[in-house]
């Protein structure tokens, strides 16, 4: 029984590295490029969250709207300023201009919030269930966890397959160039796939604080890294694929922590990466490109 409840922790870790994940798999399979201040971005939404239930009355689920709002005005803001003069540069500029955002923003939460970690107080109400005579419990924000996460999972995968705008997304993802001619504007399209996956990154920020309930400038940065690696363990481009690729991640790292070291899991969920990589590098749902010369 404790091996059943490891897993669905591993489920509801690895549903908020999904919705991350996201993030990833959105702007790179439609931009072409990894945005790795994505992290940073769910630690700025957790901040607001904080802020608006701690210091005014606001209602916390109008704190989560506003800073759903927040951040995907900041995506759009990041992808403005900082990704599309970088469209056509090499991978290395790209990487150089990601970091160089990201540790913008994080000092900037340092010189705003101060570097004395916060207690994120969780909002989330919601009953345990248990099984086998309370061996198995179900704790209530790990419902929730996975409903929100499976919720947006088929929303968004509706969204990109039977909307103007989401078939317009699909459309630059298989050729810019094509799609320009075709009368789609590429710079709205692409800032809208930046201000989906921030939005997304605000309440995956609210879920992964409501687990851990530390808040700091670093909040975002380990958990942003990890949803990476799922996107990429699941076929960074996929929807389906961020989804069992945090899952997997989620697991992972879960039962590492339990059964071999709580200070090797993180070891483990990286070396999980490199096999991807060497063994199927486009990842469990990936599709091969193919160049042309």
């Amino acid at each position: 029984m404790e091996f059943l409840n490891n897993v669905i922790n591993g489920i509801s870790l690895g549903s908020i590295y999904a919705v991350i994940a996201l993030g990833y798999t959105m702007v790179y399979g439609i931009a072409k490029m990894l945005n790795f201040a994505h992290g940073d971005i769910i630690m700025v939404g957790s901040y607001i969250v904080f802020i608006l239930m701690s210091r005014t009355s606001v209602n916390p689920y109008i704190a989560l709207l506003i800073s759903i709002a927040a951040c995907t005005v900041l995506g759009v803001l990041v992808e403005r300023l900082a990704y599309r003069p970088l469209r056509g540069a090499s991978p290395l500029a790209v990487l150089i201009t990601a970091i160089g955002v990201s540790y913008f923003l994080e000092n900037a939460a340092l010189l705003i919030f101060g570097s004395q970690a916060k207690n994120f107080t969780s909002f989330i109400k919601f009953p345990s269930i248990t099984f086998g005579g309370g061996a198995v419990v179900i704790q209530g924000l790990t419902i929730v966890t996975i409903v929100v996460s499976l919720v947006i999972m088929i929303v968004l995968t509706l969204f990109v397959n039977k909307t103007k705008p989401g078939k317009a997304m699909l459309a630059v993802s298989e050729d810019q160039g094509a799609a320009q001619l075709m009368g789609i504007n590429v710079n709205k399209t692409i800032a809208l796939t930046f201000a989906i996956g921030s939005g997304l990154a605000a309440i995956a920020g609210v879920l992964l604080c409501s687990k851990y309930p530390t808040l700091s400038s670093q909040t975002g940065a380990m958990p942003g890294i990890k949803a990476f690696v799922a996107a990429v363990l699941g076929g960074i481009g996929s929807i389906p694929g961020a989804a069992i690729g945090g899952l997997l991640i989620g697991i992972i790292e879960i039962l590492s922590k339990t059964y071999i070291s709580s200070q090797l899991s993180d070891a483990i969920v990286f070396a999980v990466l490199i096999v991807v990589l060497l063994v199927k590098p486009t990842g469990i749902l990936g599709k091969k490109v193919q160049v042309k010369v």
